[in-house]
Order: structure tokens, then sequence, then C-alpha cells
């Protein structure tokens, strides 16, 4: 109803399971698809992980009542691109979504307190060399800053699929499957000075 109601907001589709989401969501797909972990049969999170194989490009956000630091790493993990809490406001909901889409990384400001503390209590190995090139790693430093593929493209005066053919090499240097992923072990790895 909040999302429908809303004026540039439209509800592509509601499924009670995972299962259902994965035979069903194909027909017509969103921009961004809210997430919860706690659902019948497959959890949400192993739903993920099989939505980020077949849509790379779908944006998967959580929204749940789970608060605990390992859901919240799984979730990000396994290619989510923010994580809220069922007790967000409607307004703060709607500006989530949105900002999800241009490129951002929404969190409830409870959760994103703990994934501090979570990245200040990883001691990063030794900053391993991925031998990304001057591009590449200009490329993903302007993710890390929360450019998406659009607005990086146009910082680097460079196309959309250009963007793309870079994005693919830095997936398979880094070892990852997604923009999420390929952030979170640059920061993590703290390949961008």
């Amino acid at each position: 109803m909040l999302i429908n109601g809303t004026a540039g907001y439209h509800c592509t589709g509601s499924y009670r399971s995972m299962e259902e989401a994965l035979d069903r969501i194909k027909q017509e797909m969103p921009d961004v698809m809210l997430c919860d972990i706690g659902l019948p049969g497959m959890s949400g999170i192993e739903g993920i992980l099989i939505l980020k194989e077949r849509y790379p490009n779908l944006l998967l956000l959580m929204l749940t009542v789970y608060d605990d630091d390992d859901r919240i790493f799984d979730a990000l993990c396994a290619g989510a691109c923010g994580y809220l809490l069922k007790r967000t406001s409607p307004a703060r909901l709607l500006e989530s979504l949105k900002e999800a889409v241009t490129g951002g990384a929404p969190m409830s400001p409870e959760v994103a307190s703990r994934v501090v503390t979570l990245f200040r209590e990883i001691r990063p190995p030794e900053r391993a060399d991925y031998e990304l090139t001057p591009h590449e790693s200009r490329l993903l430093k302007l993710l890390v800053e929360g450019h998406n593929y659009t607005t990086a493209a146009e910082d680097l005066n460079v196309s959309y699929n250009t963007v793309k053919f870079h994005m693919r090499h830095i997936y398979e240097k880094l070892q990852v499957h997604s923009k999420s992923e390929a952030v979170a072990k640059a920061m993590r790895e703290r390949l961008i000075n």
C-alpha cells in the first residue's frame, strides 16, 4: 500500500516465500527487491545468493526484524545492498529505496553502527595485489565513495558500457560477483587509498 500509494513508486510483486519469488520475479523485474530473512522454507539470505547469481544487477535490500551481527554480515556478504529494520519509518523506507537505486547502501542507524564496529574488529590481511589497472582502481574508488555505474561513467567521462566492461575485469581480479562484494572487499582489504 505504501509503495503503490506513493507517486513515482510501483510494487511489481509480493511473495510469501523466497521460493515463490525465485519462481515469479522474472515476470516483472523490480529495480529493488525488499527481502526478509525469516521466511518459510528458504531464508532470505540463501535466496539473495541465488538472486544475485541469476540477476546480478538486481538490488536486494534487507527489511527484517533481525539485528544480530551474524545475520547483518551474512546478508551484506551475500549481496544485499543495504539492511533496514522493520521499525524503519515509512518515509525512511521510501527514501532508502531511492537511495539504493542511486547507488547508495541504506542502513538503519543501529545496523550502520554495528557494521562500523564489525569493520573495526576485522583485521584486514596484508594488502593483496590484485593487479588492478589505474583505471580499474579509480573506478573502484568511485564505487566505494557511493557512485553507481552511471555516475561513475559521468565522473570518468566514459560510457556506461565502458564501466561495465571494466567492472567485469574487477570482479574477476577480486573474485567477487557483485558491486557490493567488490566494495566490501576493497574496504576490508584497504585496496583504495
